[in-house]
């Protein structure tokens, strides 16, 4: 299920950023041209997770908290350009993704661990932006939209704007909301149980939920079921986030380039997960219960050095704050070296330091005073550490036939919370 570890989706998020390209097109000879398809990228990635302390199970360490993940993503994004009758260049690209995992701790949604341990995220998206290359401005549009299977939808928005100024340098602006549902589904034994009027108390109408979010009404008559097929809905909650970034990035000198970035994130609505469980002091079970406000800020420094003609030097640091009580750092260095003119190597090192959340406390560690809980580990205090190596292979005739680049990007990642995790993605370039 999406959110059951937000590591699964930050690693690979970092990873298939890292196979961006910027592509510039040169307009000196320009003429009015309708859009065309520029560039096709296909992106491949399998991650694989060794992990305990789930989430679902309230950070418990035995085998009922096993936190194995595995996930296979695909994404394939088609640019389109053309130029008005203005002069402006227009981009326009279309993307889909399709994601399927398996996930250990997801069997236990329900207590005997029989749901569902697998599901499906599909998520398209569609970004047009027009460029003024005389005036140096830039503007731009986008929509996303989510879905795993029948619990969890999303719609994206975001617009952007950008100015260069006359000594190489550009700042830039982009608003995003997100516009999430979230189907209540519960761990089984919190399920709501509807008597029947007038029965005795041992006749009740029984209302399973899935973890694929299918609710079925099953009918007990002096304790045995005797059949039913209505399928009442599973409410939903709601949960908006909002983000403004700015960015500025300089050309300081002919070998070294800089940045700053800066992100203010709004949450509002259902920050938790209805299936996320919390076991009190008491060794009562209950359900993650988190505020419905949360405030970020990151703010992210990047550096690149051009040492020579054959190795780039990139470095980056983040701080991160929000209002639960979380800070964070995060150093990043890569050193691109090309060993030929068509094939390069990429090996780099990411170091991540965070605090606990203000709410969070491992297994039977909460209090029953405890006005807000979580047990799930993305919000306890750890360290982790990412290394490994891009390869990039780009031949001035192409790879073979109309594959121009050829990507490949290798990395692992440990964390001290016991979570190991290996990841592999392929990048493709079609022209």
């Amino acid at each position: 299920m999406k959110k059951i570890c937000l590591t699964v989706v930050g690693l690979y998020v970092m990873f298939i950023h890292a196979f961006s390209q910027v592509s510039h097109t040169d307009s000196t000879g320009y003429k009015s041209r309708k859009l065309r398809p520029e560039e096709v990228n296909f992106i491949s990635g399998y991650y694989d997770q060794s992990a305990d302390k789930s989430a679902v199970m309230g950070g418990r360490t035995d085998f009922k908290g096993n936190g194995a993940v595995t996930d296979l993503a695909n994404g394939l994004e088609i640019k389109f350009v053309g130029w008005d009758p203005k002069g402006r260049k227009n981009n326009l690209t279309a993307g889909l993704g399709i994601d399927y995992h398996t996930a250990a701790s997801q069997a236990y949604v329900d207590s005997n661990g029989h749901a569902r341990n697998n599901g499906t995220r599909v998520y398209p998206t569609l970004d047009w932006s027009i460029e003024n290359e005389k005036k140096g401005t830039g503007f731009g549009i986008g929509a996303y939209y989510s879905a795993e299977h029948n619990y969890y939808h999303s719609i994206g928005l975001n617009t952007s704007w950008s100015k260069k100024n006359q000594h190489n340098g550009e700042f830039s602006v982009k608003v995003t909301g997100y516009f999430d549902q979230i189907k209540m589904i519960l761990p089984s034994e919190f399920i709501p149980v509807d008597s029947v009027k007038n029965a005795p108390a041992t006749d009740s109408v029984v209302y399973i939920t899935t973890a694929s979010g299918r609710t079925q009404a099953l009918t007990y008559v002096n304790g045995q079921p005797v059949g039913g097929n209505s399928k009442p809905a599973i409410p939903s909650k709601a949960r908006d986030t909002y983000t403004a970034s700015f960015g500025f990035a300089q050309v300081i000198n002919p070998r070294m380039q800089g940045s700053i970035a800066l992100d203010l994130v709004y949450q509002s609505g259902y920050l938790g997960l209805p299936f996320h469980r919390v076991y009190l002091n008491t060794g009562k079970d209950t359900i993650e219960n988190l505020p419905s406000q949360r405030f970020k800020v990151p703010i992210g420094f990047r550096l690149n050095y051009f040492l020579g003609d054959n190795v780039i030097i990139r470095t980056y640091y983040r701080f991160y704050a929000d209002t639960w009580g979380m800070r964070s750092h995060t150093v990043n260095i890569e050193v691109p070296v090309k060993l030929t003119p068509f094939f390069s190597i990429s090996p780099f090192y990411r170091y991540y330091r965070q605090t606990a959340a203000d709410y969070f406390a491992p297994y039977e560690k909460h209090l029953v005073t405890d006005q807000y809980y979580t047990s799930n580990y993305t919000l306890s205090a750890f360290t982790s550490q990412t290394f490994g190596a891009g390869f990039r292979m780009a031949p001035p005739k192409g790879v073979v036939g109309h594959l121009k680049v050829l990507e490949i990007r290798y990395a692992h990642y440990t964390q001290t919370t016991d979570l190991t995790a290996n990841t592999i993605s392929m990048a493709f370039t079609f022209k």
